[in-house]
């Protein structure tokens, strides 16, 4: 003779922790795409205008 048996788990999600979990993530991966954006913007006006100038440029723009 065979018993049939089920067995029954309950699973409780932090919904808390996921949350800030995802939008740690989320912050980090736009960080990290800004950082991208930034370091492709200023290897465009290196090669535009060459260093130097861009140098000259961030000098100018912060003492005024």
């Amino acid at each position: 003779m065979t018993t049939n048996t089920q067995t029954t788990t309950n699973t409780q999600i932090e919904a808390g922790y996921e949350t800030s979990k995802f939008a740690l993530g989320l912050g980090m991966t736009m960080a990290a795409l800004v950082g991208l954006w930034g370091t492709a913007c200023l290897a465009s006006a290196m090669i535009s205008m060459g260093p130097l100038n861009v140098v000259q440029g961030y000098i100018t723009a912060v003492i005024g």
